[in-house]
């Protein structure tokens, strides 16, 4: 079978591989796009309450055994020493390089098993380092639904709900047959849902109050009907959240979903990694989209301190991939900055209505997401030199704003004015973008978290308050 160092030697560099890749729209799968409509959906999370069905968009891998801990620890650059049962984490897996390849939420479920969920280049880097070292671990997969299931019938291991917003307490207390354990952020415990008892977790990926839940997938309808009827017991509008407004909500957050794997160079490890990884991987397949154009792919990848998980690293570990790079990085002048860009609604407008213009128009920008590659760059501009990248971006009803998440110079300061280069600067193979033109549009460099009350309100130990 063919490998991703096969497919890359066909191409010129990584970056036009991926570039011209014609794998087509990124589909969050089976999840209808829509239940009243998007900007209600939104609003939700804000003013009243929102059920996101995540049973279908993410891939799962269990982890067990006597050394699960300590391959997890090996390979991910978080601290384990305070990763007790019944807990939580944001885990992050870096190269040798120092760059990030992805991350999960991982889950430990006892001293020898735990639970990741996420996309799939963190599941593709385990699965891969469980078969490249000798460790004593057992893992299991279950991949993310089919983008287009066709039809057919879908299973999972599990269902993953996630109940948020400011009336989201009033659905749990009438589920639970009274007030629920005071659980802490990224803390998890077990409540009722009718006659059956679940884990949950506290979370809140907008900033809102949250609690997200999970169980054996042939108990999902039973849950998802009573969640509905437990809402309309306690008198709360609970909307359900569909997959167009569902990738929206880290807009307000923070969190960038999708950065490049940083594993397309490297000798050693990696390069045996791309011979393990398939033609049909995610990051053969996948597509890079926007207006930066390098030809050293290098200059996609992001490192832990530009993504505000540098508080993450534990550094007292004996080792773990990437550790000594990390040490080299960790005050690089070089690192890169995450910042909010809010996009000047005149500019968006232009845009918008080039669509109904003689000629050639300008990049479409889709509503409330313009999800057209797997992983975004756009160039951000000050006098004409590159001083940042948009790497995700969409609308927020609740803002009235377009905004992007990226990265940024460190000398760039907040409220500064600066220029988003909008549109792709060559004709590519990717049948996600029509023909088009590019065109500039002005950015206000805005804080991270965007919203006011996710950072003001959000936990104290999130990772998104200390990285703002």
């Amino acid at each position: 079978m063919p490998s991703l160092n096969d497919v890359m030697a066909k191409a010129k560099n990584p970056v036009q591989m991926l570039r011209n890749s014609t794998i087509g729209m990124y589909v969050y799968p089976v999840v209808a796009p829509e239940f009243q409509n998007w900007r209600n959906e939104q609003a939700a999370w804000r003013d009243t309450a929102v059920l996101f069905d995540q049973s279908h968009h993410m891939d799962e891998v269990i982890v067990e055994g006597p050394q699960a801990e300590a391959f997890l620890a090996h390979h991910g650059i978080n601290a384990f020493n305070n990763f007790d049962l019944n807990r939580a984490k944001h885990y992050v897996p870096v190269t040798p390089n120092g760059h990030v390849i992805g991350d999960h939420i991982i889950f430990r479920e006892r001293a020898d098993k735990f639970i990741l969920v996420g996309r799939a280049p963190t599941s593709n880097w385990l699965m891969f380092c469980a078969a490249y070292g000798n460790w004593n671990v057992r893992l299991r997969y279950d991949p993310r639904s089919p983008s287009r299931p066709e039809g057919e019938r879908v299973l999972r291991e599990h269902y993953r709900y996630q109940i948020q917003g400011p009336d989201a307490p009033k659905i749990f207390e009438q589920m639970n047959g009274g007030p629920i354990p005071d659980i802490k952020f990224f803390h998890v415990d077990w409540i009722n849902i009718g006659s059956k008892k679940v884990q949950a977790l506290r979370h809140g990926m907008s900033g809102a109050p949250g609690l997200e839940i999970w169980g054996p997938y042939k108990d999902k309808d039973y849950i998802h009907s009573t969640i509905l009827q437990a809402a309309r017991d306690a008198g709360v509008q609970l909307v359900q959240c569909g997959s167009r407004a569902y990738s929206t909500n880290t807009l307000e957050s923070g969190w960038i979903p999708s950065p490049l794997p940083g594993i397309y160079t490297g000798d050693g490890m990696l390069k045996d990694y791309r011979d393990w990884l398939g033609a049909d991987s995610y990051e053969a397949a996948g597509a890079i989209g926007g207006s930066f154009v390098s030809d050293t792919i290098e200059d996609y990848y992001v490192n832990p301190f530009e993504l505000g998980y540098g508080f993450y690293i534990g550094w007292k570990k004996d080792d773990f991939i990437g550790k000594a790079a990390l040490a080299r990085l960790k005050d690089a002048p070089t690192n890169r900055k995450k910042v909010t860009f809010e996009w000047n609604p005149e500019d968006v407008l232009k845009v918008i209505a080039s669509a109904f213009e003689e000629g050639t128009p300008y990049k479409w920008i889709d509503f409330p997401q313009p999800n057209y590659a797997s992983s975004s760059a756009d160039m951000v501009m000050r006098d004409g030199k590159m001083v940042g990248m948009s790497m995700f971006n969409g609308y927020s009803y609740n803002e009235r704003r377009v905004l992007s998440l990226g990265v940024v110079h460190q000398d760039v300061q907040e409220d500064e004015i600066l220029t988003l280069k909008w549109g792709e600067p060559e004709t590519t193979a990717k049948t996600s973008t029509e023909k088009h033109r590019q065109t500039e549009i002005r950015v206000r460099v805005a804080p991270t978290p965007y919203a006011r009350e996710v950072r003001e309100g959000y936990a104290v130990d999130s990772w998104r308050a200390k990285s703002s």
